[in-house]
């Protein structure tokens, strides 16, 4: 009767443990729900249908927000440390740019991996610095010359001439700004709807040897390479220039952050802020022989060209929040930003590094042949690279 007993005690514990097993991995199975009229499977057991939050879930971990805390669970009531969020709200940013992008409507997630995915055009002789007007592509050529690029298929459609020294690019005041890098300096001024012909140059001379260009909505600020930044304000009766020299070496770089004017002292190896009248208002110290930064609606990059580096810093504050290396610059000069990733030309290694700007990860290089790379800008699909040694403008 005892051994009798025990075989049933067994029998029915063995029993309860099936059922309990069966009803626990039913309990586990990944569900199913309907979001949007659509229906919707997770791979997630601890996520019912009946989750108030299965469709916010779901679209999250379709997104790529999330992949949730294993393969098979999502762990929905426990806390979010704040370095998880961090991961969450970088993973919102570039899926948004991403998906939002210019690049993404047309299909366009591919990057070159050589100079042989690299489209080229015939532009002037020595191009310098490149700007995008939104659907056109302006290039400042040393040899002289302005020229007007369609982006979309890269036809020369204009050849502007009689601009000495022609060096940087603004689009702004519904006109196209070109800098005379020459002595004393020269700004010229291009009307997009007018024929091409010869440029119109300022009566007023600017600082020496102008080359950086930028807008603050009102004026036009230039980086004049002789010591000096220029502000000049033009109203439809005058023209007024007023030429700044305290405190600056060597400017190169110029852009605006929609509150002050950042210039990049080639010189003193600095980026300086500067307040509405010129004068320095906070040094940065960046790295050797910074050239032309670009600003990302949040940070401004700065290309460093003798010590291979680049030094991104704060807007807001001015502090340095990163001095990238390596990722294959060498010699950089000019910083361009599509939007979502940054682009550094290595004038000094014949290539282009990029990173994503949202973490400042690094995403490679490629090569641009040997072609003397030199200016950069984007239209917010393409990247364009000046590639002075080819007279020739690259579309990456």
């Amino acid at each position: 009767m005892r051994i009798k007993s025990s075989i049933a005690i067994r029998t029915t514990l063995l029993i309860s443990l099936m059922v309990s097993v069966t009803v626990l991995s039913s309990r586990l199975q990944a569900d199913v729900g309907t979001c949007g009229g659509a229906s919707v499977g997770l791979p997630f057991t601890d996520v019912p249908s009946g989750n108030v939050f299965f469709c916010s879930i779901a679209e999250a971990y379709f997104s790529g927000l999330t992949n949730g805390t294993s393969p098979t669970t999502y762990s929905p009531a426990a806390n979010v440390p704040r370095e998880q969020m961090a991961a969450f709200v970088t993973r919102t940013m570039d899926q948004s740019l991403k998906r939002g992008s210019r690049r993404a409507a047309l299909k366009q997630f591919w990057t070159p991996t050589s100079e042989n995915g690299l489209g080229t055009f015939t532009v002037g002789t020595n191009p310098n610095l490149v700007e995008s007007d939104g659907a056109d592509l302006w290039v400042a050529n040393n040899g002289g010359t302005v020229s007007r690029v369609r982006a979309s298929d890269g036809k020369v459609l204009d050849t502007w001439t009689g601009a000495t020294g022609a060096y940087g690019v603004l689009v702004a005041k519904g006109a196209i700004w070109v800098t005379g890098n020459q002595s004393p300096g020269k700004l010229y001024i291009i009307g997009p709807g007018d024929p091409a012909g010869a440029v119109f140059p300022l009566p007023s001379s600017i600082g020496d040897f102008p080359q950086g260009i930028a807008f603050d909505g009102a004026r036009i600020w230039t980086a004049n390479q002789g010591g000096s930044i220029s502000i000049v304000t033009i109203t439809s009766v005058s023209v007024t220039v007023n030429t700044v020299t305290a405190g600056f070496s060597s400017p190169r770089g110029i852009l605006y952050d929609g509150a002050n004017m950042w210039v990049t002292d080639y010189g003193a190896s600095e980026l300086f802020k500067l307040d509405s009248n010129g004068a320095i208002i906070q040094t940065v110290f960046v790295g050797a022989f910074p050239l032309y930064p670009v600003f990302d609606g949040t940070n401004i990059w700065v290309p460093n060209s003798i010590d291979n580096s680049v030094t991104v810093v704060r807007a807001s504050t001015g502090v340095v929040l990163a001095n990238l290396t390596a990722n294959g610059l060498a010699g950089p000069s000019t910083a361009a930003f599509d939007g979502e990733r940054i682009l550094v030309v290595n004038s000094g290694g014949s290539s282009v590094s990029l990173w994503k700007a949202a973490d400042l990860s690094p995403l490679g290089s490629v090569s641009t042949g040997l072609t003397g790379p030199f200016g950069a800008c984007s239209d917010g699909l393409n990247f364009w690279i000046t590639l002075q040694t080819t007279n020739k403008l690259a579309r990456f």
